[in-house]
């Protein structure tokens, strides 16, 4: 298997040996833990060479990312088909959340630049919070209006 392999300077001491955080004062400081007081770190990484993208038996949906729900079983968390995903396709318009997230909630994760900067929005804490999140629909209805000329 392929390596590299190198001496650094040791980056949570830099290279003095010593560390000094939070938890030491008036001139004290502890032995580096990760150079164990060299200021020398031996960084080693080994590797598989990239031939190919691996298939999997194991997935049937892909969805662009999660927003921090549980993903799974029958219901309908958009995305596309792993065969699809596989044979190259984007992720378009109308593949979000749509039925568990807002576009603010879906677009923070997936792509910021889509994020809807609406003032409803604002100081609204949690999305689901959120006094308009029951009637997202009318949100997505919006966000495609308004955004998908530039997706």
């Amino acid at each position: 298997m392929p390596k590299i392999e190198f001496d650094q300077q040791c980056k949570d001491c830099k290279g003095t040996g010593l560390y000094a955080g939070m938890g030491e004062r008036d001139g004290y400081a502890v032995q580096c833990y990760k150079c164990s007081g060299t200021g020398k770190y031996h960084f080693v990484h080994e590797y598989e060479e990239f031939t190919d993208r691996k298939t999997r038996n194991d997935v049937t949906k892909v969805i662009e990312c999660n927003p921090g729900i549980m993903a799974g079983g029958n219901l309908n968390f958009g995305g596309m088909s792993y065969q699809e995903w596989l044979s190259g396709k984007k992720f378009e318009i109308g593949m979000e959340m749509r039925e568990y997230t807002c576009p603010a909630w879906w677009y923070q994760t997936a792509n910021y630049e889509k994020k809807p900067n609406w003032e409803e929005c604002w100081g609204c804490g949690l999305f689901s919070s959120c006094k308009h999140f029951k009637n997202k629909q009318t949100c997505w209805e919006r966000w495609d209006k308004e955004f998908s000329k530039e997706a």
